[in-house]
């Protein structure tokens, strides 16, 4: 267990893992990789991470997630090279980040809540889970995720309950799947995130309208999606299939209608800030269009500070972690701006690490740089990814 030759003899062992990684830079083999990925190896979190290509996200082998399909996955040394290579920290497992002794009981706690929602999850039983007092681990909790643990608790019930909903189960049956004991308030908490009532969103957005256009841009192209009610997405890609299946995804029943029409004014503020075209009307400014996205408070709190940084300037995760009265929430923020659906109009290319270099980007790092460089806030062939 402790040597090169018992790894090259099929030994999927961590040990033969970190038997390579003490003497040479490369990884072993990727069948040992694997074997840890499959068996959610604790041991062999912060050894390498895996990123998978349909997704653009990656984890750490302990990651609760569903694993992924084995010829989809990469595997790379440490998080700084996957994001290099474009891919984007998983939100539940942050692999970016660095544990001490606290982060670890956190972490502990919070892949606890995501696979027990219909259990006790009050302060006093998350508490011995973390081996903390319910008061340093209420304190703990809201420090390092950004949120309260109850507020946690809320929100991944919520996420259960969408998700039960789109894969066709009742509204009752999704209710109690979540861990909700009565649907009281549930309705009017679950709207206000959703922006449409559980029974529409069970049905993937059926009976909603929303008009979409795709456009060439110099980033590639550009998808501009509305409802009535403001934009709801826009998104970059390489081509037209992957955009429409992008919104197909998000609103997989709603009715999409392809127009090159009655989008004009959002097209026009989005090109004329992304390309600084000239135009005889100027077109409105990005904040004031109307939005029609989903997300919970705290994300939204990340979102409004976002809009607030001008053109031309950055911010770090930290400083955005401060304006909104979190500071040492800096990953609760970055994952926010991951959870951004509208590029351009919430400008999260305009968030940086500490250190001055790019951090991550839904849409690809080089396209973050690109964005930079064009508001002059950075100069050619000086930003690290």
């Amino acid at each position: 267990m402790d040597s090169v030759h018992e790894k090259t003899q099929g030994n999927s062992s961590i040990d033969s893992v970190r038997a390579v990684n003490l003497d040479a830079p490369p990884l072993p083999s990727e069948d040992v990789l694997w074997e840890c990925v499959l068996r959610r190896d604790r041991t062999s979190d912060g050894v390498f991470v895996y990123a998978v290509s349909t997704t653009g996200i990656y984890c750490r082998p302990s990651c609760p997630s569903r694993r992924p399909r084995r010829a989809n996955v990469r595997f790379f040394p440490d998080a700084q090279t996957a994001e290099r290579e474009g891919f984007r920290a998983c939100r539940r497992c942050q692999p970016e980040a660095e544990r001490d002794g606290q982060s670890e009981a956190i972490y502990r706690v919070r892949a606890y809540i995501e696979t027990h929602l219909d259990e006790d999850l009050s302060l006093t039983a998350l508490s011995q889970i973390a081996f903390l007092t319910p008061t340093h681990l209420h304190r703990t909790f809201k420090r390092i995720v950004g949120v309260t643990p109850r507020q946690y608790v809320e929100a991944q019930r919520r996420e259960r309950f969408k998700l039960r909903l789109r894969k066709g189960g009742t509204v009752t049956k999704a209710l109690y799947d979540a861990g909700y004991r009565s649907s009281s308030g549930l309705y009017t908490q679950v709207s206000a995130d959703l922006g449409m009532t559980p029974s529409v969103y069970q049905r993937g957005g059926q009976g909603m309208k929303i008009d979409y256009t795709i456009v060439v841009c110099s980033l590639g192209r550009l998808l501009v999606a509305a409802t009535d009610r403001g934009l709801c997405a826009v998104y970059f890609g390489e081509t037209e299939a992957e955009l429409v299946a992008a919104l197909e995804h998000e609103y997989p029943a709603a009715t999409r209608v392809a127009c090159s029409d009655g989008l004009g004014e959002y097209i026009a503020s989005i090109l004329d800030a992304l390309d600084t075209r000239e135009t005889s009307s100027p077109p409105a400014k990005l904040t004031d269009l109307p939005l029609d996205i989903t997300g919970t408070p705290f994300q939204r709190q990340v979102w409004r500070a976002l809009q607030m940084i001008p053109s031309g300037q950055t911010r770090s995760y930290a400083e955005i972690a401060k304006v909104i009265g979190h500071p040492a929430a800096t990953r609760a923020v970055a994952q926010a701006c991951s959870s951004n659906s509208v590029a351009i109009v919430i400008p999260c290319h305009r968030v940086r690490r500490t250190n001055g270099t790019l951090g991550g980007y839904r849409w690809g790092v080089e396209r973050k740089r690109a964005l930079l460089m064009r508001e002059g806030a950075l100069s050619d062939g000086k930003a690290d990814a």
